[in-house]
């Protein structure tokens, strides 16, 4: 007997293949074979909203294929993904090959080891009507705001622009904060620390000031005011008047969701969230190790769950004992608290390896590259979650001086515990509490040091990719597989930029978002776009039916339209320019950037009396170490940035390290920055050789998908 086993990609075909053994065959569908037609809404909104699937182009002899195959085996099981998407693909697969969708046939994988595999072919189901009637409500309502909207801003602004149910919600967090930033007045202040010593010890540290004496914590808001205090200072001494002394303890973080894969991703590997879910993608479904031939190295990647197997806790358990001792074992199997509610998603674990016991070190002999460093950060944070917490004794001094009180913390580390492995990255600069020497009430301290510094409050940071879909994620927005493709698709519309890894708004994206609060409030407001969500989780547990689901959100959304149109008539939105810096040589204006079909250029404003146009560079303010030109930034054909002479390909001169505004001590060239082990400075002139360490707060170069 023959048994057909169908998944979406070869090579998870090739992984699973290796753990049926003979009798069964496996293949793949390529992902999707079927969905509404691109040329054509395929939405009947006035019969229910029944779609009209097809086949995909270009699949024709994909699915002759599947159907043979289909038709020669005895039994036919669909593998695809564990989600909404791998369950939509399986109906289709199942409508397409003649299979009862209320029969057995349904097979899904939590991990793909033998394991895995086994346990999911142990336990065939029918396919989840629900699972698939979500997936099927968010396509259709997606389609409708995507081919209604589209014409619209086609008429209104320009052609080729399209719209975005949930993208248009992403626009508008980072153009708010935008605004936020440019409406952001700084307001001074200064800081006053004193450096102090114990008696008797060397030993420095800091303490800055809180409040006048049996008063409320104190702004110094100006330098006046900083000098008054310092004066009223002079020759005071520094008493300890009062220490608190305490214990401490700090918990790990637990492991990975989709959104926290990918912000620690971002922070720490500089990985764009569509890299990240590539490498975890590939990680999944099967990489060749040495000695073991395929296997899946981590859990299924999309989940927002933190529910871990009890045989995965004990087998990391069991790990850390062997490694650091038995003291850093967590005394108790660690729990953490899912947000999600929804069953469907809790029935996956959170994103953890398949084998703890497989190291990254392990992992590096068969691994390299972008598999290699997503593995070693999710087995840390995998096995982290399991170690004894981090424990500290901690003391806070109160110092009084004159009329004034000072105030100190710090802390000492007295078991590292999970530390001893790994720590989760922050987007924001942490003020970092260090040891304070032994202190005594009473205890008269010497001053080394008076400093006032003046600052000035910081407005609001722009979002990164990771603190996007950190919001995203707390105001309820999208959902674990769509966290990538919405950031992809925000970018390559041109509505932001990254700037020095940073989100910010074009001026087309803020010309659409203004339009869209505009006319279509619902559409970009935060709260309507989670409600959405919430309901489509209500069709995905089979409390909600997706059709009215979808009729509540369109019959508003099409007269909101209509509205619009009459709203519009006549009136069209011009775009802003971008003006430049860059000098048209023909007429002596300021040159702006337009966009065309072959991406952007820079154009004359003085058209049609000018029609200079010139390709868009970007300079780095460094020189060619070859013939003095300018360094250009460049990219590839696979998208990865570098660095060339605008000379070229006269000169010829290119590299993929960053040039820098410095210049050589030696003979006053451009210094390039190399990054990665051993990251230091050099200058790239024939015959100079000079280099130097990187000094400490150089901004390192931005990882590019490549």
């Amino acid at each position: 007997m023959s048994k057909l086993v169908i998944v979406e990609s070869p090579a998870k075909a090739k992984t699973i293949r290796k753990y049926l053994g003979d009798g069964y065959e496996v293949t793949a569908s390529m992902g999707h074979i079927r969905d509404l037609p691109q040329s054509q809404l395929g939405i009947d909104v006035e019969h229910d909203y029944a779609p009209r699937y097809i086949n995909i182009k270009g699949k024709e002899k994909l699915i002759r294929e599947l159907k043979s195959e289909a038709k020669k085996a005895d039994e036919v099981f669909l593998a695809t993904d564990p989600d909404r998407e791998g369950e939509a693909i399986s109906w289709h697969l199942a409508t397409l090959l003649g299979l009862d969708p209320e029969q057995p046939n349904r097979v899904t994988f939590g991990e793909i080891t033998k394991k895995g595999v086994t346990e999911g072919m142990a336990h065939p189901r029918a396919i989840d009507r629900n699972l698939f009637n979500a997936q099927q409500a968010r396509r259709i309502l997606d389609r409708l705001v995507g081919y209604k909207l589209s014409p619209f801003l086609w008429r209104k602004v320009r052609r080729g622009l399209s719209a975005g149910r949930v993208q248009s919600v992403a626009v508008r967090l980072i153009v708010d904060r935008e605004k936020e930033i440019e409406a952001f007045k700084p307001e001074e202040y200064w800081n006053l620390d004193a450096v102090l010593s114990a008696p008797g010890s060397q030993k420095k540290f800091t303490a800055r000031l809180h409040s006048p004496v049996g008063g409320k914590k104190m702004t110094v808001s100006n330098e006046q005011q900083a000098n008054e205090i310092v004066a009223a200072l002079n020759g005071k001494d520094y008493v300890v008047t009062e220490l608190n002394k305490g214990k401490r303890s700090r918990v790990p973080a637990p492991p990975f969701i989709t959104s926290t894969m990918q912000q620690e991703a971002s922070r720490r590997l500089g990985f764009t969230p569509t890299r990240t879910m590539r490498a975890a993608q590939t990680l999944y479904e099967g990489v060749e190790i040495e000695g073991q031939g395929v296997t899946g190295l981590i859990t299924y990647m999309r989940t927002d769950s933190l529910r871990i197997a009890d045989e995965a806790a004990a087998a990391a358990r069991d790990y850390i004992s062997g490694a650091y001792g038995e003291q850093y074992v967590c005394p108790q199997k660690r729990t953490y608290k899912t947000k999600s509610a929804t069953a469907a998603q809790d029935a996956h674990e959170a994103v953890r390896p398949t084998n703890p016991a497989f190291t990254p070190e392990e992992a590096d002999k068969s691994l390299s590259g972008d598999t290699a460093k997503l593995y070693r950060l999710i087995w840390s944070r995998f096995i982290a979650s399991q170690m004894s917490d981090c424990k500290m004794d901690t003391v806070s001094a109160s110092i009084t001086a004159g009329d004034y009180l000072f105030k100190a913390s710090g802390f000492v580390v007295t078991f590292d515990g999970f530390t001893a492995l790994y720590e989760e990255a922050t987007d924001e600069k942490e003020k970092k509490e260090t040891s304070l020497p032994p202190l005594e009430e009473g205890q008269v301290l010497k001053l080394r040091e008076l400093k006032s510094e003046q600052k000035f409050t910081q407005p609001p940071a722009r979002f990164t990719e990771a603190t996007l879909i950190k919001a995203l994620e707390e105001n309820g927005i999208g959902r674990p597989s769509t966290y990538a493709p919405i950031i992809t698709t925000i970018i390559d519309r041109d509505y932001v930029e990254r700037e020095a890894k940073k989100l910010k708004p074009t001026l087309l994206g803020r010309t659409i978002n203004e339009l869209m609060e505009e006319q279509f409030p619902t559409i970009v407001d935060v709260k309507f776009s989670a409600e959405m969500e919430k309901n489509l989780d209500k069709v995905e547990n089979g409390t909600m039916d997706w059709h009215t689901t979808i009729d509540e959100f369109y019959k508003d959304f099409d007269a909101t339209l209509q509205k619009a149109e009459e709203n519009m008539e006549g009136k069209k939105i011009k775009v802003p320019d971008e003006e430049t810096d860059e000098i048209c040589e023909k007429c002596g204006r300021k040159m702006v950037i337009k966009t065309g079909r072959y991406g952007k250029f820079l154009a004359c404003p003085g058209f049609p009396e000018c029609t200079n146009t010139k390709r868009l560079v970007k300079d780095t303010g460094g020189v060619c170490p070859l013939c003095g030109s300018r360094m250009l930034v460049r990219r590839s054909q696979k998208g990865r940035i570098y660095y060339g002479c605008e000379k070229n390909p006269t000169c010829g001169f290119m590299t993929w390290d960053e040039p820098t505004a410095e210049r050589c001590e030696k003979c006053g060239s451009t210094l390039f920055k190399k990054m990665g082990k051993g990251a230091h400075m050099y200058c790239a002139k024939e015959g100079c050789g000079f280099t130097k360490p990187l000094t400490r707060g150089t901004p390192a170069k931005e990882e590019k998908d490549g």
